[in-house]
């Protein structure tokens, strides 16, 4: 999942019901009578485990909320007289214990800060005794995007509908039943759920059968579920319709949507069909349910949601138009897909103890997108992105406001902000460099016996290590596998730790723990004296204070190639300094070859001019992983003062002749920040001689781009990438061949087919005039291709015209033509426009107490929101402007974030930038005085 914010709505009024009922949660917080709730941590006691839940539910789509009841099976581990257990924004009423004795009331309190209950027996629950609770339940629908909440879609018609949907991760089960709701209490449930007929019900589980009651209601009851957390539990009740199909090992796929979108399931039907067949073969485990259904939510915070057999996704994130979606959209739908069928087995079927260890169900399915499309669709090229997950991991990882991949965390605040991009992209990355490390064979082997071993349990980080040391020399080593009996048997020969470290037995879990336990990654700067290579290792921080990088020591997989051999050389790194020595002398050394492993280099010395060398005379001597790694590292370093920023400017020269996906895009990425940051400063002129730097070093590349959809996916991203910059930067080619299509697509009335890639280009040079704007939001309005509709609003977002941008933010808001889900999106777009940075943060400084109720404090959302709105700012005046509105808020509105933090020291990053380069940078473009263009946006 890409993020599951906290709820933090006020307490909710709910309808009366019969019997003894749970007092108002605000009065049991200031009732000084009432006697001390029987526990005192925010973590639940271990005497008691749920076994089973019998869960009925009756949401109600006309009155907005829903009434239920669980009974609970308990097993009990040490004689105890109270049940505690998680509410959060329930009524609850008709507690009671069944036991071998009979059924009793049982006392009920609350403790709302720790969102608990305690249900409170007059006699001793025996330790080894199996018992029963039953409790009822009614609570309004949740008003932001988590727990049981309410989503509505208008069709083409007109007519609003209303549906209903859950997203319980990572704790919001316990906003729609009572419920131990931690990951290790896992659990079987079986479901019912009440609804009208006009509608149809769908869970984690096949419906068994539906029962007929009075009123014309009726009830399905589905069929009971594997052993599984609780938040993975998931129910929708709507009016969609399916398609299916069944893969080769007997699982039905199926896809769910609104009506009038069901006929752009169909690539993603197959997709799931293709990639739960592979995961099935490659994991040598089978996939335990009976199904496995894919439902496009059309109001969803997340990216996507693995819930056990009844995966949910945005819209955006499963439906694709062949005729209107673009190469992008279908690489972004088939690994979201790819990444939450992935979960099936890590996170569902091998759960993480604790949200200390999200990495593991999380960078394992990051990981594992890219391992499972690189052989079910090799056209999709994903290995031309993955390099870009992990620059965009050590962005956040160079501040010191980072945290370890596995880092200490206990109330909700604290767990939503594990989902971010350290837990995702970092432990994808360690991952990969791991896989690396002990090749593709022995990691295979190893993952698959820490499935095995660990099914239906939970985990924690040593556990994997365990299963990936001495694959070879294990009971449960697969021989039934062909290819890892083989591979074991070629290793008795030569250990493949030998490539690496000569020394003692290979330790997974001591070089690991270096990665996992600590935060940030190391910058190695190598040094090249003839043969001899000096070594040395720190923590790369973006920080004046030095201290801060001291006490960091990393086991790091060092691989190498030279300017002799192409041969990848390997060396462990495991003390502060050390030396190698080279076979012969070599003009140039790479280190990191294609960025396998996470960390930066720094070539002391000469080496960085052997390497700018190198590029401008044969720059295909190196990947283009290995170019994009080096343009990445270069201007990373001058923010560390290790390199002269005109250094890393005469390297970005080389980019003229470049061509590859990887290494332009890496390139745009270092470049168009340094004028973004001149963007808010009155800096016209130096703005704009940038901006010409930029556009002229690929004139060339961009006027060989065609109009068209033709070529591979990694070229058909790029043009698309290339056009939509040379429309922006005002390039006249780009500029007068985007005006003639959107005049010819407007006279059409929109019904002129376009080059799907060119789109987003051709509706940005539209929405620049109020005419075009209101052309392309007539068309938002109408349109039901979600992909066309995102690439509108992306545009529009752009345009110059200052009262449209504020009417995109507004009306997203109040969800009102555009969708609430999608404002983060605008005003981070907005605060990107030159003519909208201003309107963004006010914006988001006027409605922040809005925003953290809708999006939930701690999210992944929202930090997006904090850190995209001020990652641009470099003066004095708008950092202080930033940390007087941050300091206002209390703990209760977010002032301990940690993305408030990252967005303090971004701001201190660029202010220490600009006050050392921009004299640097001026010289330097003067000195290179392109020819003259006429560009500001």
């Amino acid at each position: 999942m890409l993020a599951a914010p906290l709820l933090l709505l006020l307490f909710l009024p709910f309808p009366p019901s019969s019997g003894a009922q749970l007092p108002d949660q605000d009065r049991v917080q200031v009732d000084l009578k009432a006697p001390p709730f029987p526990w005192g941590s925010m973590r639940l006691p271990k005497t008691i485990s749920p076994i089973h839940y019998d869960l009925t539910i009756h949401p109600n789509l006309t009155t907005l909320d829903f009434t239920g009841v669980v009974r609970i099976q308990l097993d009990v581990h040490e004689d105890t007289n109270a049940i505690i257990l998680h509410s959060k924004h329930l009524h609850i009423s008709n507690v009671l214990l069944f036991a071998t004795e009979g059924v009793k009331p049982l006392k009920v309190s609350a403790h709302p800060r720790f969102n608990q209950l305690a249900l409170e027996s007059d006699s001793v629950l025996a330790k080894g005794r199996r018992y029963e609770v039953q409790l009822e339940f009614a609570a309004n629908f949740s008003e932001s995007y988590h727990g049981f909440y309410k989503s509505s879609y208008r069709t083409s018609s007109g007519e609003v509908r209303v549906m209903a949907s859950t997203q319980f991760e990572a704790t919001f089960a316990r906003l729609a039943f009572p419920c131990f709701d931690e990951p290790a209490f896992k659990a079987n449930f079986t479901i019912r759920i009440t609804r009208e007929p006009r509608h149809i019900a769908i869970s984690n589980m096949p419906m068994v059968k539906t029962d007929e009651l009075p009123g014309g209601l009726l009830k399905d009851h589905f069929d009971t579920t594997v052993k599984m957390s609780t938040y993975l539990v998931a129910y929708i009740v709507s009016d969609f319709l399916s398609v299916s199909k069944t893969t080769q090992h007997g699982v039905k796929i199926s896809v769910y949507a609104v009506p009038e979108k069901i006929d752009q399931t169909a690539f993603a039907l197959d997709a799931a069909v293709k990639l739960l067949d592979f995961y099935d073969d490659y994991f040598d485990i089978p996939y335990p349910l009976p199904k496995q259904d894919l439902a496009a939510i059309p109001d969803f915070q997340s990216g996507a949601m693995e819930n056990w057999g009844l995966t949910t996704y945005r819209e955006t994130g499963l439906l694709f138009d062949p005729d209107k979606s673009s190469a992008s959209d279908k690489l972004g739908i088939t690994k979201v897909i790819a990444h939450e069928l992935a979960h099936q087995w890590f996170g569902n079927l091998v759960t993480m103890e604790w949200w200390n260890d999200l990495w593991l169900n999380e960078g394992f399915a990051k990981f594992m997108e890219f391992i499972s499309l690189r052989i079910t669709y090799p056209e999709l090229q994903v290995d031309d992105f993955f390099l870009g997950k992990c620059f965009e991991a050590m962005e956040v990882d160079s501040l010191s406001s980072s945290h370890p991949v596995s880092t200490p965390v206990e109330n909700p605040t604290q767990i939503q902000e594990m989902f971010d991009d350290v837990s995702y992209d970092k432990g994808a990355c360690i991952l990969n460099m791991l896989r690396d490390f002990l090749t593709p064979e022995a990691f295979e082997i190893g993952i698959i016996r820490y499935l095995k071993r660990y099914s239906y349990q939970n985990t924690v980080n040593s556990h994997l290590w365990e299963s990936l040391t001495n694959v070879c020399n294990s009971d449960d080593l697969d021989e039934g596998r062909i290819k890892h009996k083989e591979f074991c048997s070629k290793r008795d020969v030569q250990s493949g730790a030998t490539k690496w470290y000569s020394g003692d037995e290979l330790d997974v879990r001591a070089i690991m723990d270096t990665w996992t336990l600590q935060e940030g990654f190391p910058l190695v700067t190598v040094e090249v004296r003839g043969r001899e290579v000096r070594l040395s290792q720190e923590r790369y921080l973006k920080t004046d204070d030095y201290s801060l990088t001291e006490g960091f020591l990393w086991q790091i997989p060092l691989t190498y190639m030279t300017s002799t051999s192409s041969t990848v050389h390997r060396f462990l790194l495991k003390t502060k300094t050390d030396v190698l020595y080279l076979p012969e002398d070599a003009d140039w050394v790479k280190f990191n070859v294609d960025m396998s492993g996470y960390y930066m280099v720094h070539y002391a010395g000469e080496g960085w001019n052997s390497i700018i060398k190198l590029l401008h005379h044969n720059h295909t001597a190196l990947s283009s992983n290995d170019r994009a790694s080096l343009i990445h590292n270069v201007f990373q370093l001058v923010s560390t003062e290790k390199v002269r920023l005109d250094t890393a400017l005469e390297l970005s020269l080389y980019l003229s002749k470049e061509t590859e996906i990887m290494a332009v895009t890496q390139g745009f990425g270092e470049l168009v920040p340094l004028y973004k940051l001149m963007e808010k400063r009155d800096m016209a002129a130096l703005e704009n001689q940038m901006k010409d730097y930029i556009v002229d070093l690929f004139r060339g590349l961009i006027g060989r781009q065609e109009w068209t959809d033709s070529g591979s996916v990694s070229q058909r991203v790029l043009r698309s990438y290339l056009l939509l910059f040379g429309c922006f930067r005002n390039y006249a080619p780009c500029v007068s061949k985007a005006t003639e299509l959107f005049t010819k697509w407007k006279e059409s009335d929109g019904t002129m087919s376009l080059p799907v890639d060119i789109t987003m280009a051709v509706f940005l040079i539209g929405a620049r005039t109020p005419e075009g704007w209101d052309f392309l939001l007539e068309k938002y309005r109408s349109s039901l291709q979600m992909s066309v509709k995102s690439r509108m609003k992306s545009a529009m977002s752009t345009s110059p015209l200052q009262e449209k941008l504020k009417w995109m933010m507004e009306h997203s808001l109040s969800n009102v033509v555009m969708k609430t889900q999608d404002l983060p999106d605008v005003m981070v777009s907005v605060s990107r426009n030159p003519r909208g940075y201003n309107m963004a943060w006010d914006f988001l400084r006027a409605n922040w107490h809005i925003l953290i109720k809708k999006f939930e404090l701690g999210s992944s959302t929202v930090s997006f929101m904090v850190t995209g709105v001020t990652s641009q700012y470099s003066t004095r005046e708008m950092l202080e402007e930033v940390r007087s509105f941050f300091g206002s808020l209390d703990e209760d509105s977010g002032s301990e974030m940690r993305c408030i933090r990252q967005a303090y020291e971004t701001i201190e990053d660029n202010i220490r930038w600009t006050d050392r380069n921009l004299p640097l940078l001026q010289a330097w473009l003067d000195k290179r005085r392109p020819k003259p263009l006429h560009e500001d946006l």
